[in-house]
């Protein structure tokens, strides 16, 4: 009898012994925590390594797709680097993390306003602002300068040709001069004028 049970007895011995020996690894190490990871982030923006420290971020993200920390910081990095599109897209995970987040709304707003300023620059450049791109861009406009409470977007700014064209008034003079008369026996044409 022992001799029919002795595979059985080793295959379950095999079995038993062929546990999960990954976990021991990572439990002697230690599980990463998002703390860690953001300080390893502020090493590399120390010293200077801002795509490292994007990298480990996106690494961050992936670790903890819940915590909105790392998408945040991206998005500040992104916008700190005038790379609006890209903190736009990054303050939007954010967000869907965290939908009351004020720094990562703050960032897609102002983020957005400076990319539609410079679209809304070069047309003007262009003179391409015509039309619904137009209409839409005044809306947005009196849109924003509801918002703000503020009458003036641009301080002290340059508008463009087209807004001084409507603003500035004509001058209506009420009686004319009337043409000073040629003086008689003189070749000179613009002798009137003086």
């Amino acid at each position: 009898m022992l001799s029919r049970s002795t595979p059985v007895l080793c295959a379950a011995l095999l079995a038993a012994c062929a546990g999960n020996p990954p976990a021991a690894p990572a439990a002697r190490k230690g599980a990463p925590t998002i703390a860690a990871a953001m300080a390893e982030v502020d090493a590399a923006v120390l010293a200077g390594q801002n795509d490292k420290a994007y990298a480990i971020l996106k690494q961050a993200g992936s670790t903890f797709p819940t915590d909105k920390t790392p998408w945040v910081r991206m998005a500040q990095m992104r916008f700190d680097s005038t790379n609006y599109g890209d903190a736009i897209a990054n303050a939007l995970e954010a967000l869907e993390r965290d939908p009351d987040d004020t720094l990562a709304n703050s960032i897609v707003a102002v983020s957005g306003l400076r990319v539609t300023s410079k679209a809304l620059t070069d047309l003007s450049k262009k003179n391409n602002l015509t039309g619904n791109v137009r209409t839409e861009a005044q809306d947005l406009a009196k849109l924003l300068r509801t918002s703000l409470n503020e009458e003036i977007l641009v301080p002290g700014g340059a508008r463009g040709a087209a807004g001084r064209a409507k603003d500035v008034p004509k001058k209506v003079v009420a009686n004319p001069a009337a043409p000073a008369a040629p003086r008689a026996g003189s070749s000179d044409p613009f002798g009137a004028l003086k």
